[in-house]
């Protein structure tokens, strides 16, 4: 049982993929992934921080991308894992961007900057999906959670909650596994 607070535990396994999958095959490295670290897990949860960009590459990133393509994945021994993006103080001011008045409705909506330089594609495409031709995305049109740490210390099983939830709402449907 992991604590995140004084007055909060969380139930939670750690399953990190820390060593790699001796392979060059991607499918079986997927299936090693999916049987061996993550099919009795139900979220992940991807700390988002300086080392979490797409734009950092392909040999900094491939384990982590590989952790997140296995947890979307929905098919034969695996069930897609909710997923929750927490995001350190470190990027606070890169991806939360404050408000903008739309020139659509004339709301205000916040500008999150989820994007190439802030995570990898694999957390990005899925957080902003398809918003059916809305001004802007809102909860039902992204699969993927996101929550600032400090929102996240005060109450993790909610969040967590969240993302597990987002696993059988329509919008799980869209997601995309390995996005180009």
């Amino acid at each position: 049982m992991q604590k995140w607070s004084d007055n909060e535990k969380v139930d939670m396994i750690d399953k990190s993929l820390n060593t790699p999958i001796n392979s060059d095959d991607e499918d079986y490295i997927m299936r090693k992934i999916r049987e061996d670290y993550l099919s009795d897990s139900t979220v992940t949860i991807f700390l988002i921080g300086l080392y979490s960009a797409e734009t950092l590459g392909w040999e900094e990133q491939r384990f982590i991308k590989r952790e997140l393509q296995a947890s979307l994945y929905n098919g034969e021994g695996n069930t897609r894992n909710g997923t929750l993006g927490v995001v350190l103080p470190s990027m606070y001011n890169s991806i939360y961007k404050g408000q903008y008045t739309c020139q659509i409705c004339g709301k205000n909506h916040n500008t999150v900057a989820i994007n190439d330089d802030t995570v990898i594609k694999e957390f990005g495409r899925n957080y902003y999906l398809n918003n059916h031709g809305k001004c802007a995305y809102d909860e039902g049109d992204r699969f993927c959670v996101l929550v600032k740490w400090d929102d996240f210390k005060k109450d993790p099983n909610s969040y967590i909650e969240k993302a597990f939830n987002k696993r059988s709402q329509p919008i799980a449907d869209e997601v995309i596994v390995r996005p180009k």
